[in-house]
Formats: structure tokens, sequence, C-alpha cells
């Protein structure tokens, strides 16, 4: 058989385990009526935003595909490249979307059984999202490389991932951050019931944002940066010099490490099945390192075998253990089994204010580490094996993607779980033992969003390189004043586009606040249960809201460096690309790890510490974690793909950027 087409092979496995799961889950019955009458409502609710969505998605897809097709330095191979990037981005979130959104109730249902049962179910339909992600993501690399046998065309493939990535975060962040600020403001603080309460209105619009945002939107992020780290490291592989191997073998380097990575995490799913019945938390990150340790020990013979020269292996083997390190950082500044976190709960007890100023200096001090851990990566894979040392180090960062986003994506759907249970009236134990993996899944979630920090600065910054060596530039003087207008403009790219998702979610977030009061004003019997709440209504403001406001964040992303490249030439375009990934990582680092704190510091109270749920510092730290939820789920991530996202146009325009000689 021809090596060349292992990578598809590898993918093909990993989206047949992924259909075998979900056939698994969905055979599972929902014996409650209301349970499975909630699970179809989010689902319903889920679907109708995709497709509205993806309608104004198609629009910039037509349009950037034509501008593609008919500019003589790209062409249309590029073209098709960026349009097949953004359906099989499209593609695997919608499988995440409908695996979710029929997993809640299922896993209610499996949690009245066991929590192990719980986990296996939601942590099954995480892997579902997981494994359809790097599956589609491998073939459709592998299969335009063996067509075109040009990498540097792929890289429309990325781009055509990067714009879906960044309406889907942008948006499905709105939207889930909308319908959570409402919820608790008015439900938990002002009329003191539970967030999942059935009479509070904003509770359906809550748990779909949770799959909107968390799901589709955190699958189409790691999608993206999936693809583009290989994408970049084999067009960088193609002009490597030093390895005494054929060419062709350092372009392929890359894809054999993803394969052995997918049939790891594969692995890592049997794992985490043999350990289900012990602690939630343990029994996940056994299956994280196994993965990680056997894809560490796969990639000897395959880096052995195919390329010869063993400082590769020890490239892939930093990038490997500094995405773990990551990972680690993240959960030890965002859980609340860890002092940060714990002394932002302790903070509550003053006020919201006391609260808010903690979660934001514990974000602040939390880009320490990560920056080290980059820095320490980007110096040994450099050290290793220059820059393409650097590039295979991240391809070893995401090679473990197909779990490690599966233990994320299990998060919402726990989470909607619990809101199902309490809903459904499932019964106390039930919704503890649900409680439990929601707990659980807010530090997987930190932990996965800490990941895709990181492995986007890394990618972001391999790139950047594959940008300077496509424009035939070695190095820039700093002194030089395009330049400098460069950095200050790539720096300034991050605030803006924060600024404007933030306040998207605020604005979005006071209609919604406003809606819940008036219902609970003008609905007779919805706090003694006689009169039902309109919950379509919560729904509409969410979807209509993240669809308006997620268009100008993805014009700023795409048109920047397109004009500055144009107007200033390719080294002011290289100091945006720098200053960006500099300004956008350590704010999105900053707003994560806060609202990953402000969250679980609330959880820590709820759990009866400090006074517990009702509580004035329980109200505290209500608010600090509505502060939180954009910085968390809406701007911070959306910086991932941002970074990405600019790389990645610079790349697909540098012929053109290159013809204007500036």
């Amino acid at each position: 058989m021809n090596v060349e087409y292992i990578p598809i092979l590898a993918g093909a496995l990993s989206l047949g385990f992924a259909a075998y799961l979900f056939k698994k889950i969905k055979s599972i019955r929902v014996e409650n009526d209301k349970a499975r009458e909630i699970s179809e409502i989010i689902h319903e609710g889920a679907m109708t935003f995709l497709k509205q969505e993806y309608r104004v998605l198609g629009i910039f897809v037509v349009v950037i595909t034509v501008l593609i097709g008919i500019t003589q330095t790209l062409g249309w191979g590029v073209a098709v490249s960026f349009v097949l990037g953004a359906f099989l981005s499209v593609l695997a979130g919608n499988i995440g979307m409908r695996i979710a959104t029929l997993a809640n109730a299922r896993t209610a249902e499996s949690c009245k059984k066991s929590l192990s049962e719980g986990l296996r179910v939601a942590f099954s339909s995480g892997s579902v999202m997981g494994l359809s992600v790097v599956g589609l993501g491998i073939i459709g690399v592998t299969g335009l490389y063996l067509y075109f046998r040009d990498p540097e065309v792929i890289y429309g493939f990325g781009f055509g991932a990067s714009l879906v990535a960044l309406f889907a975060r942008v948006g499905g962040g709105i939207y889930t951050k909308a319908a959570d600020v409402g919820a608790d403001l008015v439900g938990k603080v002002e009329a003191g019931i539970p967030e999942d309460d059935p009479r509070n209105p904003a509770s359906i619009a809550d748990n779909v944002g949770d799959n909107v945002g968390d799901v589709a939107g955190m699958g189409a992020d790691l999608f993206e940066s999936y693809v583009d780290s290989i994408i970049a490291a084999m067009a960088l592989g193609a002009v490597a010099t030093g390895y005494a191997v054929q060419q062709g073998n350092l372009i392929l380097l890359p894809l054999f490490i993803a394969s052995a990575g997918i049939v790891s995490a594969i692995i890592g799913n049997f794992i985490i099945k043999a350990k289900s019945t012990g602690q939630p938390h343990k029994v996940l990150n056994v299956g994280i390192f196994g993965s990680a340790i056997i894809t560490a020990l796969a990639a000897y013979p395959i880096v052995k075998y195919t390329v010869g020269d063993m400082s590769l292996y020890w490239a892939i083997l930093t990038g490997l253990i500094a995405g773990v390190l990551i990972g680690l950082s993240t959960e030890y500044f965002t859980s609340d089994k860890n002092r940060p976190t714990q002394e932002v709960a302790e903070a509550s007890k003053t006020g919201p204010g006391t609260n808010i100023i903690s979660g934001f200096s514990l974000g602040l001090i939390s880009t320490v580490p990560p920056v080290i851990i980059i820095c320490v990566a980007l110096f040994m894979g450099y050290y290793f094996a220059g820059f393409f040392g650097i590039a295979i180090g991240a391809v070893g960062m995401l090679a473990t993607l197909g779990i490690t986003l599966a233990t994320d994506a299990y998060g919402p759907v726990a989470d909607n779980a619990a809101g199902v249970a309490e809903m459904a009236g499932l019964g106390d134990e039930t919704r503890k033992r649900a409680e439990e993996l929601d707990a659980v899944g807010n530090t997987t979630a930190a932990i996965g969003k800490g990941f895709a920090i990181g492995s986007a600065a890394l990618t972001a910054l391999i790139l950047l390189i594959g940008f300077s060596q496509a424009v035939g530039i070695e190095s820039v003087n700093l002194l030089e004043v395009k330049v400098v207008i460069g950095l200050f403009l790539g720096g300034l790219l991050p605030c803006v586009f924060s600024a404007l998702a933030n306040k998207a979610v605020g604005q979005a977030a006071a209609q919604m606040v406003a809606e819940v009061r008036r219902q609970f004003k003008e609905i007779p019997g919805i706090m003694d249960g006689s009169g039902k709440p309109d919950y379509k209504a919560c729904v509409s403001i969410s979807t209509k809201a993240s669809l308006q406001k997620m268009i100008l964040p993805g014009v700023l992303a795409v048109a920047s460096p397109v004009l500055v490249g144009l107007f200033l030439g390719a080294e002011s375009l290289l100091g945006l690309l720098a200053g960006s990934t500099v300004v956008g990582f350590l704010l999105a680092v900053i707003m994560s790890n806060a609202g990953g704190a402000w969250d679980n510091a609330k959880k820590y109270i709820e759990a009866g510490n400090l006074g517990g749920k009702g509580s004035e510092t329980h109200k505290a730290a209500v608010v600090g974690d509505t502060v939180g939820d954009p910085f968390k789920d809406t701007a911070g991530p959306s910086l991932n793909i941002l970074i990405k996202l600019m790389a990645i146009v610079s790349i697909v325009i540098a012929p053109l950027v290159s013809s204007v000689g500036l």
C-alpha cells in the first residue's frame, strides 16, 4: 500500500469510530417524556440558529471564493481549497451540535443509574465531536495534497476553516452569553431561583447557547488550529533543507504524526471507558495523559523510518509536553480545588467589586506560565530543527486533539444534562450526579480553552514564518517606521475585536434581562408553576443579536491584513501579525482564565462554602461570573481565531502583496 494513503485511512477510522459512538448514544432510550421534550426544544433551537448562521456565512464564502478564483496570482485551486475547508468545518460543527443535543437527555437518563454511566455517555458524545474534527481535517488536507501536490495551494483550506471558525466562535459566543447573563442576573440574583429552573424564561436559550458556543464554536476553533498547523508544517517541510531524505517525507511527516494522534485518541477512549467507575476528573486526565504518552511512543518510529533525523522527534515531544503543561497551568488557576480561585470566592465576601478586582488580577498573573511554556517550546523547537522544528512541534501539540476536544465538548453536554434533570424533575440524586459532571466539565472546558490558546499562539507563529518565506523576507528592521506602524496596528486589533465582542454580549444581555423581567411581571403564574414562560422570545433575542453582531468582527479580521499588506507592504504586514499574535495571546489568556476563575468561584460558593447559595457572597460571585461570561466564552476564545485567521489570510494574499512590492 502507498504510505501516502495512511492519513486517509486514519481519518476514515476516526469517522467510523465516531459513527459507532453516535449510534450507540442514539440507542439509549429516554424514559421521561418531559426530559425528551426539553431535549427536542434545545435541539430545535440549536439547529435553527446554525441554519441562520450558515445563510449569513454562505454570502461571505461565495464572495471570497469568487474573488480568490478571479485573482490571477491566486487562482481556482486556492478557491476550491477554500470552499472545501469552509464546508468541512461547517460539517464538523453540525455533527458536534447534533450529538450534543441528542446526548443531553440521555446523559441525564444515565445519571439516574450511576455517575459513571452519565460520564460514559457525556464523554462519548464529546468524542464524536473530537474524532469528527480530526477525521474530517486530516482527510481534507491529505486529499488536497494528493490532488494538487502543492502545500501552498492548501493554505486556502485553512482560510476556509478559519473563516467559519471566527463566525462560529463570535456568533455562538454572543448567543450563549446573552442568554447566560440574562438567566443569572434576573433568575438567580433577582428572583432567587436556580439557573436551570423551568420558571426562568431564559433557561432554554441558555441551554441552546451552551451548544452553539461551546460545541460548534470550540469545534470550529480547534478544527482550524488542527488543519492550519498541519498545512503550515507541510509547507515548511517543502522548503526545509539539511535533511538527507526525500522532500516528500518531510511534507508527509505532519500527516503521519496526526494519524498516530488519531489512533492514540481512540485508545484513550477505551482507557476512559475502562476507568469510568473512578472520580470523573481523574478518569478524564488518565485518558488524556495516556493518549499523549501513546502518541509520543508512536512518533519515535514514525520519525526514525520516514526522516531518520531524531532531532525532529524531540521537537514533536516538546510541542506535546507544552500542550499538556499549558492545560495544567490553566487548571491550576481556574479550578475551585486550588487556592487562586478560592481567593476570588473569598473576595466576594466584601461585594462584587472586590470579586471582580481579584478575578481580573488572577487573569493577569495567569499569563506567566503559558508565556514561559510557549517561549521554551519555541526555543527548543528551533534548537532541534529550526523553523520546521517549531512547526512540527505545533503538530505534536495538536496531535491528541481527538481526545482533548472530547473532554472539552463533554462539558456542555453535562451542563445541559444538569439543566434537563432540573427542568424535567428527574430527582435530587440524578440532578446531583449531573451537577458533579458539570462541575468537572467547567474545569475541562477551562483546560480546553488553555490548550486552544496555546495551540493558537504556536500555530499563528508558524503561519507568520510561512508568510515571511512566501514573500521572501528573512528578517525585519524594528526601526523601520512601517514595521512599527504594523506592530501598533496589530496590537490594537485584538483590543478593538474584544471590545466589539464584549459590547455585543452586553447589549444582547440587556435585551434578555428586560425580556425576562417583562415575563415575570406580565405572565401570571410563572413563579408558582401555573403559568408557562415564553422561551421562544428569549431564543429569538439571542439568535438575532448574535447574527447581527458577528459580521463586523469578521470583516475586521479579513480586511485588516489585506489593507495593510496592499497599502503598507509585506514588512508592515509582518509587524501587524507579530503585534496581533502577542497582544491577542495575552488578552485571550487573561480573559479566559479570569472568566473561568469567576465561574468556578461562584460554583465553589454554591457547593456550600462561604455562605452557600442565596447568600450575599453568592450574589456578589454571580455578578463576577456575568462579567467573566463574555470574557471566557466570547471574546477570549475568539481571539485565538483572530490571530490565526489574519495570518492565514496574509499567506493566501502573499502573491498579491509581493506584486505590490512596497
